[in-house]
């Protein structure tokens, strides 16, 4: 569902990607983990193309957009989940829900997605501002789900937030996996990860250095946790 190739990405002098090539199959799960600063983020923000200045190729179910802008990615079916989670404040649980444009082939309608979500469906009403952390991450993945989004593209879904939650985020994860949605997901919990997880990449300094499945993630949990300084 999402191929990335040769990606590359400079903050001034300082490479941010090198040459990063991975790829998400339809209704896989996938982390990128690394420390912080490896460029996890950027590569996510390069993906969804607010990161111009990028070098490589991103490719969505097979077709090239490398040059297409974040919006027109969003209508082919790439939802975004930044780590501000970017609702809006000031306007109620079912407004953020139906205010961005849903495709009309790959969209949830607000009945499925309060079904999935039943603690939006208690507080439609209520301002998103209002919202507990917890409840303000769900409505960020309610939010590009509800708009059809295929791929799934989060920046660290359980930061700060409390064990139950996290299990009730693994759960919303799993739950849209088996409906078909890929996702690329960066993730600091490497225990969480591998809950939800079919593989990982790990970054370190811009790069891919390896690639590993549950397994391997659970054989050698001491020595990542260590690297990852957790």
């Amino acid at each position: 569902m999402l191929e990335i190739k040769g990606l590359g990405a400079r903050y001034g002098e300082a490479t941010a990607l090198d040459e990063v090539s991975l790829h998400v199959d339809e209704g896989e799960v996938v982390t990128l983990v690394g420390r912080n600063g490896a460029g996890k983020t950027t590569l996510l923000r390069c993906a969804m193309g607010l990161r111009r200045d990028m070098t490589g190729r991103v490719a969505l179910a097979g077709r090239d957009i490398t040059a297409a802008p974040p919006h027109r990615r969003a209508r082919l079916g790439l939802g975004y989940v930044p780590d501000d989670r970017g609702i809006y404040a000031g306007l109620s649980v079912e407004e953020n829900l139906t205010l961005p444009p849903a495709a009309p082939r790959s969209a949830w309608p607000l009945t499925r997605i309060y079904e999935a979500f039943p603690v939006l469906a208690a507080r439609r009403r209520f301002p998103g501002g209002k919202l507990s952390g917890g409840e303000q991450q769900m409505l960020a993945l309610a939010r590009v789900l509800r708009a059809g989004a295929r791929v799934l593209l989060c920046d660290e879904p359980t930061e700060g937030l409390a064990p139950v939650i996290v299990q009730q985020i693994g759960e919303i994860l799993r739950g849209a996996k088996e409906h078909g949605v890929s996702v690329l997901l960066v993730e600091q919990n490497l225990r969480f990860a591998s809950t939800v997880a079919d593989r990982h990449y790990l970054l370190a300094q811009g790069r891919v250095v390896e690639s590993l499945d549950n397994t391997e993630v659970r054989r050698r949990e001491g020595e990542l946790l260590a690297y990852l300084g957790l």
